[in-house]
């Protein structure tokens, strides 16, 4: 409406500014080299306006024939950078789809059309990934490692690759040189995490886990934290007794409910006498996760009392757990060392339906503390083919003791409490035991128990289905996937969003990453 109004207002100044001029006719005389021109006032102005209008084209056309190489040369980068849009596009859904030829060639035609940019190096990485050629894909890697707009992806393809070599050496350099440059990558934090505590380095670790804090959400930064601090104080427990003790009661701090840090804590409590708080550490964590090591710690806090005292103390802290099968145990086996069979066999009695291995033997030792060898012999027998206990178990290696990481991928905090046959979780979600990391040397396939009269001795609570830590089946390698994730933006690819720094996209007909390409 504007617009119109403003037309119109010109329409009529011009009007009146015509209406004017010929309302007030004039000559115009022009005299130059002998040559004179004499017309009127309108005649000169038409002829100037005309004069200007054929300038004007002229103009024009000059300036086209000028700007001719440029315009082209801009027209054929625009054609290009759209074909190596397309083909990049393409070349990735490729991948993704595990088109092995349209991969190659479409990754071929990007490198022609747009040779050095970072998608298609990626194109050229994931296509060499997906072919098996891994020369080519750490090439590719490398090229995006020395470029400062990719050397995150670059590092972690790199990581990647070295990975699948077995060569962890070169896969720890490179998460190292990935967290220094960009110390948000999760990836790479986790990576120098995992390979410091594998060296026992928990001093290391614990650094590196405070200066990735602003990284990670408060949950899983007390967790960890607390899992390394129990790490370090079992391996300092008999060389820094008091290092040891610090460690284990910050990650009680942190963590009430991990169990091997309650039980070295609540240790080390009673051994300086403190047996007040030890009992407050074990019967948080009790309450939230009875578990047969807190039993035993719990039992072990005053050596010197009494088996009956003992039994009295035992049979409060099953009460905080009513219902629940370490409650049971713990109560039975105090029971049996005070002399009280029929208290427990009163315990185990609603688990004799379907007695676990742990059961079926502490019925054994029940049974032959009451001087029955027959039903001793018995339950012996049962316990071969007794259903698994739960024990310390990570991606399919069973430990008779909580370990800070998996043996198998050197993933922290791994090790959960449950029946390892059938992968299902104890009675209440299960945090972790005890003990410092050590290397475990190759497991050896667990002999067949044949029950013999050395079986007599009660089970300690701290025994799983497997004496000494052994795999589960015969745990291999996790294969890693052919290609590096991708996102699910073509022109926003990588191994995962923290890797790749988003920008707000300009209002455009053409998307902002691929802005390079087209100009």
């Amino acid at each position: 409406m504007i617009r119109v109004v403003v037309f119109l207002i010109v329409v009529g100044v011009l009007a009146l500014g015509a209406a004017w001029l010929a309302d007030r006719p004039g000559d115009v005389v022009v005299t130059w080299q002998g040559l004179r021109i004499e017309t009127s006032l309108m005649v000169m102005a038409a002829a100037l306006l005309a004069a200007l209008a054929v300038l004007a084209i002229l103009w024009s056309i000059v300036r086209a024939i000028l700007r001719s190489p440029t315009a082209l040369a801009r027209r054929r980068r625009e054609r290009r950078g759209a074909r190596a849009y397309a083909a990049i596009s393409h070349g990735l859904i490729a991948v993704g789809s595990g088109d092995i030829d349209a991969a190659r060639k479409l990754s071929a035609d990007a490198n022609r059309l747009a040779p050095g940019e970072p998608l298609t190096l990626l194109l050229s990485a994931q296509a060499a990934q997906l072919a098996g050629d891994r020369d080519g894909a750490e090439r590719a890697f490398r090229a995006m490692a020395s470029r400062h707009d990719t050397k995150a992806l670059g590092l972690h393809g790199l990581f990647v690759e070295a990975h699948r070599r077995d060569d962890h050496a070169s896969a720890r350099a490179h998460a190292e040189e990935a967290a220094r440059s960009a110390p948000t990558l999760g990836w790479a934090g986790r990576a120098v995490l995992e390979a410091r505590c594998k060296d026992g380095d928990w001093a290391g670790a614990l650094a590196l886990l405070e200066r990735n804090r602003s990284a990670m959400d408060k949950a899983t930064y007390r967790r960890q934290r607390a899992v390394l601090l129990t790490a370090r104080a079992l391996a300092t427990e008999e060389s820094d007794r008091g290092a040891a003790e610090t460690a284990a009661l910050e990650a009680v701090k942190l963590a009430p409910t991990l169990v091997p840090a309650a039980a070295l804590a609540a240790r080390l409590l009673a051994a300086d006498g403190y047996w007040r708080k030890a009992n407050r550490i074990i019967d948080t964590a009790w309450r939230a996760n009875p578990h047969p090591q807190l039993a035993q710690s719990y039992a072990e806090l005053r050596v010197s009392e009494s088996a009956r005292d003992r039994l009295k103390r035992i049979d409060a802290l099953a009460k905080r757990a009513p219902g629940n099968v370490e409650g049971a145990l713990a109560l039975a086996r105090a029971a049996i060392d005070a002399r009280e069979f029929a208290r427990a066999r009163s315990a185990l009695t609603p688990y004799l339906d379907a007695p676990t291995k742990r059961i079926a033997l502490l019925m054994a030792a029940l049974e032959r503390a009451e001087g029955d060898e027959g039903r001793a012999r018995e339950w012996l027998a049962r316990a071969v083919n007794a259903a698994p206990d739960p024990a310390w178990t990570a991606d399919g290696y069973i430990s008779d003791r909580w370990l800070p990481l998996s043996p198998v991928t050197g993933r922290l905090d791994a090790f959960e409490w449950r029946v390892p046959l059938t992968g299902m979780l104890s009675a209440a979600p299960m945090i972790e035991s005890d003990t410092v990391l050590v290397a475990p040397a190759k497991p050896a396939a667990a002999p067949t128990h044949e029950p013999n009269d050395s079986d007599h001795a009660i089970p300690q609570a701290t025994n799983g289905p497997a004496a000494s830590a052994q795999p589960l089946a015969q745990p291999t390698q996790p294969k890693s996937e052919p290609v590096i994730p991708l996102v699910h933006a073509p022109d926003d690819p990588g191994p995962g969003a923290e890797i790749v720094e988003e920008t707000e996209a300009e209002p455009d007909t053409k998307p902002a990453g691929w802005r390079k390409i087209f100009e």
